[in-house]
Parts: structure tokens; C-alpha cells; sequence
């Protein structure tokens, strides 16, 4: 860890926080991920030796701690209450990036926009009693990847790249910075189905329930589907 040799708090502090990926690995961690898997999924791109050694400097600088697993395999990482202090800072940044910062292409990775969805935002309790699977297909051509699949099963969902090998029970066709703009309460999901940039095929009650089972898609519950 490089340091810039200043008493400033502000400078300590980035020492820190603006080294590359520790913001996500924070922000990861406030979302409920605690294992090193689930850390790592949220963060594509990131490898697992640097995800390591991020993890070492914040459990060393007294942001997390680790605490390995009973089956001796692993450690569970948890926000220490300087942990979690910094949500306050994460907050702040969102803010200021919805504000002043333009969403671009390269901003719209889709598999990271689902794993949001299943980790942070999954509406549980609306949940179906049964299993369902939903494929997204994603049309824009530079999409990667293309296909995806949402797992949903015991209260519980999970985002696989490869077929799940269950019977798929609804189609979503969209493209990733249409379903990213939803996400973020960009865009309404009735408003992207009536103007096709979404399209759910599968099941009338199943259509119409999908974007219900996102919290942020409360709002969207009367919505009008395309289904077929």
C-alpha cells in the first residue's frame, strides 16, 4: 500500500479506500456477501489473487474480519463497525455517480446487473412456491455474455451462466443497458414493454410477476406484459 506521507484524514483514508476494487469488495460486503465465492462473483474482472490480497489490507487495517469457516475450509468475511461505518462513504459516492456521471455501454454488464438483483435487491417474499427459471437473451450484438440464466428455488435465486438443467419456464429478450437503465429506476418496466425494448415470453401470471420479485420493481406490478 502506497502512502502519500500526509496527516490529512482524507489522505489516510484513500491510502485505503481508492486502492483499485476495494470500494466493491466493501460494497459486496455490505450487500451480504461473506465468503470469498460470493465476494469474487460480484466483482468480474477482479482476480483472486488481488481479491486476496485486498482482503488481507482490510483485515489488517481493522475494516473486516475473517473468521474461518466450521468446516475449516475458507473464512467468513464480516464488516467490523469501521466496516460499516463506511456506508455512509459508499452512500455518498452512489449519489454523486447517479448525479454527475453518464451510464455508459461499458457500465452495463448484465451478468453483474442480475447478481444485484438475486444478492441484494431478490424480493423473497414474493417469491413463487415452485422452482422457476428464466432465461435472458440479450440482443445487443457486442453483449457478453448473450445468454443467462436466473435460478429461483426455496426463497432463494442465483444466476447461472450455463443451462441450469431444469425446464425454462420464462424468455426474457432485452439488451443489457435496457435491463441495467430498470435496475437502476431509470426506466419503468411497463414503459420498456410497450415500446418492445423488453419482451417476457412464458406464462401470463409468471410474466407478470418477474418484475415484482426485484424490490425496486414494486412499482411495476400492474404492469402491462408481452407475452406470447
Amino acid at each position: 500500500m502506497r502512502t502519500y506521507g500526509q496527516y490529512c484524514p482524507i489522505a489516510r483514508a484513500a491510502e485505503i479506500l481508492t486502492e483499485r476494487w476495494t470500494p466493491i469488495i466493501v460494497r459486496n460486503l455490505m450487500a451480504g456477501c461473506t465468503t470469498f465465492s460470493e465476494i469474487s462473483a460480484g466483482a468480474p474482472g477482479l482476480s483472486h489473487s488481488l481479491l486476496t490480497q485486498r482482503l488481507r489490507l482490510l483485515e489488517r487495517v481493522g475494516v473486516i474480519q475473517a473468521r474461518p469457516k466450521p468446516s475449516g475450509h475458507g473464512c467468513v468475511y464480516q464488516l467490523t463497525e469501521s466496516g460499516r461505518d463506511l456506508q455512509r462513504v459508499l452512500w455518498a459516492l452512489r449519489e454523486w455517480g447517479e448525479k454527475w456521471l453518464e451510464l455508459g455501454d461499458e457500465h452495463t454488464n448484465p451478468a453483474l446487473v442480475l447478481w444485484a438483483w438475486c444478492t441484494t435487491y431478490l424480493a423473497r417474499e414474493r417469491l413463487p412456491d415452485n422452482r422457476v427459471v428464466v432465461r435472458f437473451e440479450f440482443t445487443d450484438p457486442p453483449a457478453e455474455p448473450r445468454r443467462l440464466w436466473m435460478l429461483l428455488e426455496d426463497r432463494d435465486a442465483e444466476v447461472c451462466k450455463h443451462h441450469p438443467g431444469f425446464d425454462e419456464d420464462l424468455l426474457v429478450e432485452t439488451d443489457a443497458r435496457t435491463l441495467a437503465m430498470w435496475h437502476m429506476k431509470h426506466l419503468e418496466w411497463a414503459d420498456a414493454l410497450r415500446a418492445r425494448r423488453i419482451r417476457v415470453m412464458g406464462p401470463r401470471s409468471l410474466a407478470r410477476a418477474l418484475p415484482t420479485w426485484n424490490r425496486r420493481g414494486f412499482e411495476d406490478e400492474d404492469a402491462d406484459d408481452r407475452t406470447r
